[in-house]
């Protein structure tokens, strides 16, 4: 009787144990949108990622109170993730855990959150120069209607002396495509700058790219 008992007590462990060793690296997650308008786009990407990748609602959107299944591959579990409202404000969660969730939900945030995804707490009034500069999160789409293909991209602030590193790394971006640009939260300010195909470049200066989403070039 007593091996009986130990026995189902083994069996009764390893099955409560299986679901969640079968979830420890799957980072799948449901998209909740309580924000009060539809989301348009979605981003999730390993917090490893230099770029956020494609738009994984595709043709979908996601009305206000609904939610939407992301299927994202095993194995890595932190992942950012960013959304664009229908007033194509955005907003963004950084280094989150998706194996440990079920939903990641978006509208709920307190602290300010500002439109144009600005990041609660950027700065405190009179801290000095940073407190003059917009602060919030500057990422972007890049548009191309130019009619040419986009071979490198730059974007820099507008306080840097150099333009830094080529954006797209191996990318490149075809007439009447868009990419995700990720930049790191904080100043607003930016120069960009697209080399094309041809090798003539185009160029914007001191643009605040925290008020806007969609960067179309010409």
């Amino acid at each position: 009787m007593l091996l009986r008992r130990f026995v189902l007590a083994a069996v009764a462990f390893g099955l409560s144990a299986l679901p969640a060793l079968a979830q420890s690296n799957d980072p799948s997650f449901n998209l909740v949108n309580r924000s009060g308008q539809t989301i348009m786009e979605a981003y999730a990407s390993p917090s490893s990622d230099s770029n956020w990748g494609v738009d994984r609602l595709g043709r979908d959107v996601i009305p206000n109170g609904r939610s939407y299944a992301l299927r994202l591959p095993p194995g890595e579990c932190v992942y950012d993730i960013r959304v664009v409202y229908q007033d194509r404000r955005s907003e963004e969660r950084r280094n989150v855990n998706t194996c440990q969730l079920t939903d990641v939900v978006f509208g709920q945030q307190t602290g300010g959150g500002q439109p144009g995804g600005g990041q609660p707490g950027g700065g405190q009034p009179g801290s000095g120069p940073a407190a003059q500069s917009p602060q919030g999160n500057p990422s972007f789409n890049l548009v191309n209607n130019t009619g040419r293909t986009i071979r490198e991209l730059y974007a820099s602030l507008s306080t840097d002396s150099n333009w830094g590193d080529d954006r797209l790394g191996q990318d490149m971006v075809a007439t009447g495509r868009t990419y995700p640009v990720r930049l790191p939260q904080g100043d607003c300010i930016y120069d960009v700058r697209v080399v094309f195909d041809n090798n003539q470049a185009q160029e914007r200066r001191r643009l605040n790219l925290c008020e806007v989403t969609n960067l179309t070039f010409p």
